[in-house]
């Protein structure tokens, strides 16, 4: 079976769309049910142009969001190890071409030090990247950089659950990643359209579009239970780029059984080295870049979302509501960015940064948004990662789970790193969210456990 169909797609895109107020009407009403979508139905929320119609998808969105997820929104942080890089992508300034880079594989000592600046943000989760080739050793530098991670124990904490986004890997070697104890695999497809990818990447083992899209199926035949999976918008029309994401998880639901955990949405920013990247053939509005996710939320309800600090803080602020479940704070896209004071000449980020504010900035700004900031990864330790996660998330019970793990983990940062406001306001919201949101089975067990970790105890989930 083919995963992506491209003439199937055409057609649905040159198709004349009922973008009917009835229509819509039925379609948002299936997404309130939270029964997720097809994508030609998701098509034709992509085709309205009737701005009552388009608030009320924006409203479903956020409806569906508030009902599966709730108001928390889960924080990591990447940690560039290399950008050492044998592609030739044209919107990246980590392609081989770019010979004003300075290029580097940070040491193990160096990803020690990058560890302990991010752990005294507050970090817990880590998004592992490299560029895509790891120098002589390969796959062995990758793990021995995760095992470095884990090993990294301050006063402040530790990071507790490290995601990786690598090059595609054959079965044999995710059958040695799975066994690092990562979180998710996660990997983009850049652009789903086969032309437009071929002229994007014209050099190196990521020009095999094939390779790179079947990596998500050797994942799962290694063991894997979570993976990630995005697309970098304005390299195609987006429209074209949904359907075809949504058809990438049907794919996946049918062969396997389970779709991605998590969907990524970055849109294509300046980098250095990339005059591609400065004027995109496919710019994609703000407006639109809300209905994309919007959509999305709606059509896999059950999936999350992640946004990263590409976009601005203005931006992400607006979109958090919509359906988006995981942000980055507090990024750095090069190696070395966090544990050195200054940036090395020539060392620039592997694209340009929309909101560059340190992480006690971002969540300063999600207290006033009355979002729970949640550092937790209590899933992936009590085994409810895969099938079990979203047979738990089906029915609306992760935020029985989820909400008092976000509340511990928040209350940790704000007794171990929050400033005096941050504690006031941040508290006050803790209380807030157990009085109005909390099911009342579990209230004196969420008060016992924040007694404890004010007393001193870390790591406690349910």
């Amino acid at each position: 079976m083919k995963i992506i169909d491209d003439d199937k797609i055409k057609n649905e895109l040159e198709s004349d769309l009922d973008t009917s107020e009835n229509r819509v009407s039925e379609i948002l009403s299936k997404g309130r049910e939270l029964r997720g979508l097809n994508y030609h139905e998701a098509l034709i929320l992509l085709g309205v142009k009737d701005d009552e119609l388009e608030n009320r998808i924006l409203e479903t969105a956020k409806y569906v969001k508030n009902e599966i997820y709730g108001n928390r929104l889960v924080l990591f942080a990447p940690l560039y190890i290399s950008n050492l890089c044998s592609n030739d992508c044209l919107y990246c300034a980590f392609r081989t071409a770019n010979k004003g880079l300075v290029r580097r594989a940070l040491s193990q000592d160096e990803i020690k030090n990058e560890t302990r600046a991010l752990i005294s943000q507050g970090h817990k989760r880590l998004l592992l990247v490299a560029g895509e080739s790891y120098g002589s050793d390969g796959l062995d530098y990758i793990l021995r950089s995760i095992e470095t991670v884990y090993g990294v124990h301050e006063p402040q904490g530790n990071i507790r659950r490290i995601n990786v986004n690598i090059a595609p890997l054959s079965i044999e070697e995710f059958g040695r990643l799975n066994e690092a104890q990562i979180g998710t695999y996660q990997i983009f497809q850049e652009t789903y359209h086969f032309d437009t990818y071929k002229k994007l990447h014209q050099r190196g083992p990521k020009s095999d579009y094939d390779y790179r899209l079947e990596a998500i199926d050797r994942a799962f035949a290694a063991g894997f239970h979570d993976v990630g999976i995005g697309v970098l918008f304005g390299l195609q029309n987006w429209r074209y780029e949904v359907l075809a994401l949504l058809s990438h998880i049907k794919h996946l639901e049918d062969k396997y059984g389970l779709g991605p955990h998590t969907i990524s949405v970055p849109r294509i920013e300046p980098a250095t080295g990339s005059a591609l990247s400065y004027n995109p053939p496919y710019p994609v509005s703000d407006d639109d870049f809300k209905r994309i996710i919007a959509v999305l939320r709606i059509a896999v309800p059950y999936t999350g979302i992640i946004l990263s600090t590409r976009e601005s803080a203005k931006t992400r602020r607006e979109c958090f509501e919509l359906g988006i479940s995981q942000i980055s704070a507090g990024s750095r896209t090069n190696p070395g960015g966090y544990g050195e004071k200054s940036k090395t000449k020539g060392m620039e980020e592997q694209f340009s940064l929309g909101d560059t504010r340190p992480m006690m900035e971002v969540i300063r700004d999600m207290i006033d948004a009355r979002h729970i900031p949640s550092f937790c990864t209590g899933c992936y330790r009590l085994g409810r990662v895969g099938k079990d996660f979203m047979e738990l998330a089906k029915p609306g019970l992760i935020k029985s789970y989820c909400l008092p793990n976000a509340i511990f983990t928040f209350a940790e940062y704000i007794h171990d790193f929050g400033d005096e406001d941050i504690k006031n306001r941040g508290l006050a919201l803790i209380d807030e969210m157990i009085a109005n949101e909390i099911l009342p089975e579990k209230k004196q067990a969420v008060l016992d456990t924040l007694k404890n970790i004010k007393n001193g105890k870390r790591d406690l989930y349910f």
